[in-house]
């Protein structure tokens, strides 16, 4: 099998398959508001495959613990169900106050190494796991001068790789959040995992989390507008909103071929491209009516607010507005056919235990029982391009890139998300 064929063959649960299982098998646990409900134990005939963990950090409610502690823990992280994975072996980076990971490994019986080989080798002359979770997010790492901050992800991903070459042997792994974070290291990072024919997975949790909506996006969707909202930081939270807006546009008619270019804009330029018509203001009011509000704000003046701007190759133009007045990420589309525009949400729900997180695991749990990734690698691809360009324009002063780098071509898959995601099903189809 090609690296392109193992990046692309998944397998496609549409929503309808999903709820026709669930009406099928009631006592089959899925994520539902507010927790989890788990009323039956996983398939007793699925053997648990074996997993390294690669991680900057381990603190309690950190990426390495929500996802880490479901494995060992269950998925609600309370002892109970869990997926059929089996933590073997791994390496921390760091180990600041409040560092959770060496007593929470110790309780597991599960073995802490000082190098990233030796957690993919369980300390012998093999690689003995099925897979690896590459974990870089939070810890002390510095930031650059274009305001990103620089996880060891290609370290990571490098020190595993020559590791599979040196032993001779390749697994599934996957990178939590965006590659890089710098273009070139993410671009490194695909390439070496098509050279190696390494299945390969990325990418955010708010893909296959909850969302405060539903609204029906079946595959070649005609779009003809599309406005995402986002908070926080522009890179730790872009990313979550990109992410979160890729996986509704790459749903349009004729799927995904690329990004043409993108520019940063803030202050009045950006709310010069809304009322121009350069931005869909009509999908910007739904979207921003779609996300919990800081009081009653104005965003026209909110004075952190700031603007990705992003033209598609097929000619689409969708932009994502940073708010400092909003605390959630929602998407607004403009369909064709549609007289008003949809709203769509994320759901953010921390408890129990950020469920968002045991959705993104299970997809992990799929990749590495069958081989294949779950959904395309190419999304996360493009998304951290996007990012990278958009903080470069940013340092540029807000100057628009062209970005023929960006020309990635994917097929999406019509992956399940929650709670329409059946945690305790086989893992193996």
């Amino acid at each position: 099998m090609s690296a392109g064929e193992s990046m692309s063959l998944t397998h496609r649960m549409t929503r309808r398959e999903c709820l026709q299982r669930a009406a099928l098998l009631p006592l089959v646990g899925c994520l539902v508001a507010p927790t989890l409900s788990l009323a039956a134990p996983a398939p007793a005939h699925v053997k648990p495959k074996r997993v390294a963990a690669v991680v900057t950090v381990y603190f309690y409610n950190s990426h390495a613990d929500v996802l880490l502690g479901k494995i060992m823990e269950g998925w609600k992280q309370d002892g109970g169900p869990g997926p059929a994975l089996e933590l073997a072996g791994v390496y921390i980076d760091q180990f600041p106050a409040g560092d959770i990971g060496r007593a929470a490994c110790a309780k597991r019986g599960v073995p802490i190494f000082d190098t990233i080989e030796k957690a993919i080798t369980v300390g012998g002359s093999s690689i003995p796991v099925d897979g690896v979770l590459s974990i870089g997010e939070h810890g002390d790492y510095p930031l650059n001068e274009i305001g990103q901050q620089l996880y060891p992800r290609r370290r990571f991903f490098e020190e595993i790789t020559n590791t599979f070459e040196k032993y001779g042997k390749v697994v599934p792994v996957f990178n939590d959040k965006h590659l890089g974070p710098l273009w070139t290291d993410a671009r490194w990072m695909y390439d070496r995992a098509r050279e190696l024919q390494v299945p390969f997975m990325a990418g955010s949790s708010m893909p296959v989390g909850y969302r405060l909506q539903e609204h029906p996006l079946p595959m070649g969707t005609e779009i003809e507008a599309a406005v995402g909202i986002g908070f926080s930081g522009l890179e730790i939270y872009g990313f979550h909103a990109l992410e979160f807006l890729q996986w509704h546009l790459e749903r349009r008619q004729r799927a995904e071929t690329g990004v043409k270019s993108v520019q940063f804009l803030e202050g009045t330029e950006m709310w010069k491209a809304v009322d121009s018509g350069v931005v869909s203001k009509e999908a910007f009011e739904v979207a921003f009516a779609a996300v919990p509000k800081s009081g009653t704000p104005d965003p026209r003046t909110d004075e952190k607010a700031a603007m990705f701007l992003i033209e598609y190759n097929d000619g689409l133009r969708a932009a994502i507005f940073m708010l400092s007045c909003v605390g959630g990420t929602s998407v607004g589309l403009k369909i064709k056919g549609q007289p008003q525009p949809t709203a769509l949400s994320f759901d953010e729900r921390t408890v129990p235990r950020h469920p968002h997180f045991a959705c993104l695991l299970k997809s992990i749990e799929r990749m590495i029982h069958t081989g294949r990734p779950s959904y395309p690698v190419e999304r996360t691809l493009l998304t951290s391009g996007i990012l990278d360009r958009v903080l470069n324009s940013k340092h540029q002063g807000g100057k628009q890139l062209q970005t023929p780098e960006l020309a990635i071509s994917y097929q999406p898959v019509d992956y399940p998300y929650a709670p329409h995601i059946d945690l305790l099903a086989d893992p193996s189809k």
